[in-house]
Order: C-alpha cells, then sequence, then structure tokens
C-alpha cells in the first residue's frame, strides 16, 4: 500500500484522485441507500435481499415433552447480494481501522516507504484475523466439530447451516472481495499486485469453493487453524516493525506454520479422502447439494495438496532468505571488528614512530646534523 499524501488542493469530482480519497465515504452513501430502502414498502423487498441472510428454513425439534423451531439456511444465488452489501462494510471498516489506528501510528514512527506499506498490510490484515480466529472458535465450539471430529463427514450433504455459520461464510467472502478494490484505493504499488492477488484468489476459490460443495464444517475447521496461524505471523512483524531485536514471534510462528500445514492435510485426507469415500450416500445429485463422487474428492484433496505445497516453497524461501540476510549481517559485523582493531594499531604505531623519530630523539639531530 503506497503512502497516501493529502494535499490542500481539491481533486477535480470524479476524478480517480477524488476516488480514492473520499472511497469510504462514496461507499457509505451507497451501503446507507440499501438501508433506507428497508423503510419504505416499495423498496423493502429488494434491499433484504442485500442485509439480511436468505434460504431460510425452519425445522422443528423436539426437546422434552415441547417442540421448539431451529432456523437454518442453506446457500443459493441470493448470496451474491449479501455478500456484496457486506463486500461494502468491509470497505468501510477497512477505512476506519486504517484512519483511526494505522495512520495515527504511522505518524508517529515515522516509518520508510517499504516499511510503512508492510506496516499498513499487517495491521489490516491482524484485525482480520483476530476477528474470524475468535469468531469461527467460537462456531466450532458451540456445534462441538471439535469434541466429535466425526460430525465432518457424517451426515453429508451438509446443505443446512446455523446462522453464525452461514453469516460467517457470507462475511470471508465479502472481505476477500473487498481485497480487490482496496488495490486500487490504497495505491498498491504495481510489484505488489501480483503476490496480493495470488492470495486473494486462493482464499475466494477455497472458501467459495467448500461452501458450494457444502463442505462447510471442515473449511471452517481449516479457516480457523489457518487464520491463528497467519494472525501470529502478522503480530510478530508488528512487534518486529515497533523493535527489530523482538524476533521469537518468527520462530513461534515458523513451528507452528509447519504444523498447520501437517494438519491441514490429515484433516482434509481424513475427511474428504477416508470419511467421505466410506459414506453410503454416494453420487452426483445437484438438487440435493450431494457432491460426493470420485472426480470431485480427487480435485478437492489436489486443491488443497498443490495450495499446500505452495505455501511450504514459499515458507522455505523466506527462511532462505532470512537465513542469508542474517549470515550477510554477521559477516559485515566479523569484518568491522578487526578493521576497527587494526585501525587502532596503525594509530598506535604513527605515535611511536613520531616519538622514536621526533626532533628530541638523537637519531633525528644526527640527521639533522648530516
Amino acid at each position: 500500500m503506497g503512502i497516501r499524501k493529502k494535499t490542500n488542493k481539491n481533486p477535480p469530482v470524479l476524478s480517480h484522485e477524488f476516488v480514492i480519497q473520499n472511497h469510504a465515504d462514496i461507499v457509505s452513501c451507497v451501503a446507507m441507500v440499501f438501508l433506507l430502502g428497508l423503510m419504505f414498502e416499495v423498496t423493502s423487498k429488494f434491499a433484504v435481499l442485500f442485509i439480511t441472510v436468505q434460504y431460510n428454513v425452519t425445522i422443528s425439534a423436539n426437546e422434552g415433552p415441547e417442540e421448539t423451531a431451529v432456523n437454518h439456511f442453506h446457500h443459493g444465488i441470493k448470496d451474491l447480494a449479501t455478500i456484496f452489501f457486506y463486500m461494502l462494510v468491509a470497505i468501510i471498516m477497512h477505512a476506519i481501522i486504517q484512519e483511526y489506528v494505522l495512520d495515527k501510528i504511522n505518524r508517529k514512527k515515522h516509518f520508510s516507504k517499504t516499511k510503512h506499506s508492510k506496516f499498513n498490510e499487517s495491521g489490516q490484515l491482524s484485525a482480520f484475523y483476530l476477528f474470524s480466529f475468535g469468531w469461527g472458535a467460537s462456531i466450532l465450539l458451540s456445534e462441538n466439530f471439535l469434541s466429535n471430529p466425526v460430525t465432518l463427514w457424517e451426515g453429508y450433504p451438509h446443505t443446512l447451516m446455523p446462522f453464525q455459520m452461514k453469516f460467517y461464510y457470507i462475511c470471508q467472502l465479502g472481505y476477500w472481495l473487498h481485497a480487490l478494490p482496496e488495490l486500487y484505493f490504497q495505491k498498491t504499488k504495481k510489484e505488489d499486485i501480483p503476490r496480493q492477488l495470488v492470495y486473494i484468489f486462493l482464499y475466494l476459490v477455497h472458501i467459495a469453493g467448500a461452501y458450494i460443495l457444502n463442505l462447510n464444517r471442515l473449511c471452517l475447521v481449516l479457516l480457523v487453524l489457518h487464520y491463528f496461524v497467519e494472525l501470529l505471523f502478522h503480530v510478530s512483524r508488528l512487534v518486529y516493525f515497533s523493535n527489530e531485536n523482538r524476533q521469537m514471534g518468527f520462530t513461534i510462528w515458523a513451528v507452528l506454520f509447519v504444523l498447520g500445514r501437517l494438519l491441514t492435510l490429515s484433516l482434509s485426507v481424513l475427511t474428504v479422502g477416508f470419511g467421505l469415500a466410506t459414506a453410503e450416500n454416494q453420487g452426483f445429485d445437484l438438487a440435493a447439494g450431494n457432491f460426493n463422487v470420485l472426480f470431485v474428492r480427487i480435485t478437492v484433496l489436489a486443491a488443497i495438496c498443490l495450495t499446500q505445497a505452495f505455501m511450504m516453497w514459499k515458507f522455505i524461501n523466506f527462511q532462505l532468505r532470512r537465513w542469508r540476510e542474517h549470515a550477510q549481517a554477521q559477516t559485515l559485523k566479523k569484518k568491522q571488528v578487526p578493521s576497527k582493531s587494526k585501525s587502532k594499531k596503525d594509530k598506535a604505531n604513527g605515535v611511536n614512530g613520531v616519538n622514536s623519530h621526533g626532533a628530541d630523539s638523537p637519531r633525528a639531530r644526527k640527521e639533522k646534523s648530516s
């Protein structure tokens, strides 16, 4: 993310600079239009599609002598409207965190352009990962997915979701979609755009794929695990920017990163490769949301394995670069120490030479007389 310079001159209306400076206000006005639409009967049916979660299904549950109605949700094409609205909300929240938190810290620390960009990126992602990890972990605990891992594949297809899980996926897709226009709003450097597009694309493909294929339980567990590891990395980077001597967080993150990749592969193979492969409900049924066929299972496992291999390759390159930079810094320090000691010896020899061949020495008087 580039540094946005504030100038006293007002840019022309609807110019690129005007949109970038005022994008949060513009998006807020668009979101307010949908909220105002709820107030009128003519537009309320249209506005509800964008604001509320769609595809509600009421199921009666017998708890004791009384029956209670439980609301569940499934996915559909109308979710695109809801995802769009919460993409607007994500852009507004991004601007609030940037202006009222990160920009104030940047002005105090006086970071360089490179550190400024990385600090903004880690600050935004730390807030998102912390929120998503806490929310996802609460869903896992309330639905008992961790205490009973068999539920990850038992009863597939999992077409019905509780409200919290459905809303969680809507917000996840909305956030990663908002990252695309943010590349323009934040004036991201051209050399950083390919890297950011890659991880945005990976997030969208995996989350949307699990959401459509009704693998929402497995995806939720993997997201919570992944977000925890990524949260540790970006918090460690923020701490490193405040004090470059504090690098313990990177060491802990490196260990957890490798463990996270192993757990991801293990859970994926256990759920998709063994659990769904031995399930009774085999076959392809688009209407029922059943995608439990060999081709889909192989595709899902291949996508997960390739992604984990790509992440490990990036991780190994990152660690090798860090070790190389550390080794270069150590060699420079070793070269500087002998050079300093050598310069001190030269000065001492110079002083001794002046004293031994100075004007008061007998040798100097002899050389003068000759």
